[in-house]
């Protein structure tokens, strides 16, 4: 009876799990904390005794829509990764797009757009200067395009003066084999008097991915973060509705991200630092602000930021520094999500193919957990060999509950049977399971991803396309329905302790997780689906075996 409710409960609670991350995924997000982060509460400072809490009332700065004398000049920075504009008007950034990324899987897509942003919206990395220098100053950039030399950098640099006297000269510096870039900001007092104002970097982000189309970023996280005091703080844009959200701290780096892009800042040797975010779901708008700065008359200051928009590969980022890859946050199973990242990256390294990547990794970890799930098979499969003498001493010992449970525990350790031996290996897998559920779900080097035949992409549910549209589907799930299948077959190969009520249930279960697995990613339908080939194999080669040893007793 142990046995029964014990594996019973395993699989309910594992597709309760599993359905719980399909339908409110987030659920294993942990709550960040920073100890030592500050909170500015209209102007007051205060400890957090815990997680980084709401701002009611931030200083937003708004600025008017400038008119200038001249039509400002859009310069094109081309490198080997991205081509981005940058304007004149504001220094702003008005396009970056990706070469290695597309916006959809068609073969003419164009390349993944980083910055959607309308003229009405605003474009990010504008700079401030307290009232002294608004972020929307027309400047003049000494060239009209950027060059770069043998050492494969190159220098865009970008001059403004404002009504009260101060100069402000950008220097952007790109490399050509990375998206890391920078942004060096020198504020010149030329007015005549002291003046004082907090350097303000802005940043107004719009979406990268429409959630019409790619229906799995509606229930990812796609937001402002900051990564402050070694930790990682995801900002619901819907929380963002009730106000806008200020931290202060030791801010390592701030920005927005989605399911698989990233457009970051980090401020380099700020006093002070203050990270606000304000807006919606649609346009969320931020900046990084100083302390308070006093300049006399003639003095300069000089600030510095780093900047990064691109990709979420874990590669990069690390190479890239400054903790960027903290970015790919997998919650709960980091720390065998991030090790099984680099194995599929490994045989992808040999096979060009991350969909026979996938299967190289199934096999690993089920060749790892083989030895445990074998142990796990025999006890099964002595356990229904004692049904027929547990059904005896049930029928025995009906009414004497205590006196049943005694003796079937004997009998359990007569024939050296462990009741719980069947549910332990699937207990152990689990978090491997969800480890590498998020990895296919968030990795974008499954995006776009082929494998072969009909599926093109490993990151998006797999669908045959059969010359007509069927209903909620569009085209025919193959691989799902064959996952299904081998899920129904596994069962019938494995053996059983349950009476027959739950096992109709169990039998259930495999529609059950073929409906769930509809709309998942082809490559973690392919993973499950390898993996219940080799639970099959085993459990056959189980089956032979002990089919063996009874005929030669």
């Amino acid at each position: 009876m142990e046995t029964k409710r014990a594996l019973l409960a395993i699989v309910i609670s594992f597709a309760i799990l599993f359905g719980y991350q399909y339908f409110f995924p987030g659920l294993d997000q942990p709550v960040q904390t920073t100890s030592e982060t500050q909170t500015t509460v209209n102007g007051t400072s205060a400890k957090q005794a815990g997680a980084i809490q709401e701002i009611t009332a931030p200083v937003i700065p708004v600025v008017a829509s400038a008119k200038y004398d001249r039509v400002p000049r859009d310069i094109v920075v081309d490198t080997d990764l991205y081509t981005a504009t940058i304007s004149e008007a504001g220094g702003a950034l008005k396009s970056f797009v990706l070469k290695e990324q597309k916006e959809t899987n068609a073969e003419d897509s164009p390349g993944m757009q980083l910055v959607n942003n309308s003229k009405t919206d605003g474009y990010p990395l504008t700079f401030s200067w307290g009232g002294a220098a608004p972020s929307n100053l027309l400047y003049t950039s000494q060239d009209s395009e950027v060059r770069f030399g043998s050492n494969g950098k190159a220098r865009l640099i970008m001059t403004a003066k404002s009504s009260t006297g101060l100069v402000i000269e950008r220097v952007y510096t790109f490399d050509k084999k990375t998206y890391l870039f920078d942004l060096d900001v020198r504020v010149v007092n030329q007015s005549g008097q002291a003046l004082q104002g907090s350097a303000q970097l802005h940043q107004v982000s719009v979406p990268y991915e429409s959630t019409e189309d790619n229906p799995a970023a509606r229930f990812l996280f796609m937001g402002p973060v900051v990564y402050a005091d070694g930790e990682l703080t995801e900002i619901d844009p819907k929380d963002l509705e009730d106000g806008p959200q200020s931290f202060m701290g030791d801010i390592q780096w701030l920005g927005y991200e989605s399911r698989y892009f990233m457009s970051m800042i980090v401020p380099y040797g700020l006093d002070g630092q203050t990270f606000t975010t304000s807006g919606g779901a649609d346009l969320t708008k931020s900046f990084i602000a100083g302390g308070l700065d006093t300049l006399a008359a003639g003095a300069e200051k000089e600030y510095k930021y780093h900047v990064l928009y691109g990709p979420k590969k874990v590669e990069m980022l690390k190479s890239a520094g400054y903790d960027l890859d903290k970015a790919v946050n997998f919650g709960w199973f980091d720390i065998i999500a991030k090790p099984t990242l680099w194995l599929l990256n490994f045989f992808h390294s040999f096979t060009h193919n991350y969909g026979i990547a996938i299967i190289l990794v199934t096999i690993m970890f089920k060749g790892i957990f083989w030895p445990i799930t074998q142990k796990g098979m025999k006890s099964m499969k002595n356990m229904q060999k004692l049904q027929p003498k547990m059904a005896a001493l049930k029928e025995k010992h009906k009414d004497d509950p205590t006196r049943m449970n005694k003796e079937v525990m004997s009998l359990y350790k007569a024939y050296k049977v462990n009741p719980l031996g069947g549910c332990l290996p699937m207990v152990l897998q689990i978090p491997v399971f969800f480890a590498l559920y998020k990895v296919l779900l968030l990795s974008i080097e499954l995006r776009h991803a082929p494998f072969m035949f009909w599926i093109t992409d490993l990151s998006a549910p797999d669908r045959l396309w059969i010359g007509f549209n069927l209903p909620y589907l569009g085209g025919l799930p193959v691989l799902t329905l064959l996952m299904g299948a081998s899920m129904f077959l596994q069962q019938k190969f494995s053996p059983t302790t349950a009476d027959p009520t739950q096992a109709k249930i169990m039998m259930f279960l495999p529609v059950v997780f073929t409906f769930m697995f509809l709309n998942f990613a082809s490559g973690l339908v392919l993973y499950w689906f390898v993996n219940n080939l080799l639970s099959i194999l085993q459990q056959v080669l189980i089956n032979r075996d002990v089919k063996h040893k009874t005929a030669t007793a």
